[in-house]
């Protein structure tokens, strides 16, 4: 299944009830290893989980650590960015050129890699203070 075909499907499962706004996430592993996540709600906003943060969840649970590609899709006129706690976290599992494919149910695509989506990331070399 490609990484567009697993964003897509697992979309469909997300828990949405309050905004409707399903999104699906698919990461893809230097292994060859496919990792989904989608959006869900709680009526006590902001306790959701956003799509991407559910993916890499599920890629850190099943025992791995690196993003080699990121596909994420929502119902929206045009492709929408990762929030920026989530752009934080691709960051942090992915080096900043790893290709990053926004997309829209209806077929837009936008790609982009994690250093354009968060230019100047905090990383690991920021808590050095020797």
């Amino acid at each position: 299944m490609s990484l567009s075909d697993a964003a897509r499907h697992v979309r469909e499962n997300a828990y949405a009830p309050y905004s409707k706004f399903k999104v699906g996430a698919a990461l893809l592993t230097p292994d060859g290893n496919v990792h989904v996540g989608c959006n869900v709600e709680n009526v006590a906003y902001p306790e959701g989980t956003c799509a991407e943060a559910g993916a890499i969840a599920a890629m850190v649970a099943s025992g791995e650590a690196e993003i080699a590609e990121a596909y994420v899709i929502a119902d929206s006129p045009h492709p929408v960015p990762p929030c920026g706690g989530c752009r934080q976290k691709l960051a942090e599992f992915a080096k900043g050129g790893v290709k990053v494919t926004l997309a829209t149910v209806g077929g837009a695509e936008f790609v982009t890699t994690v250093a354009d989506l968060l230019p100047g990331a905090f990383n690991a070399e920021h808590m050095d203070n020797t």
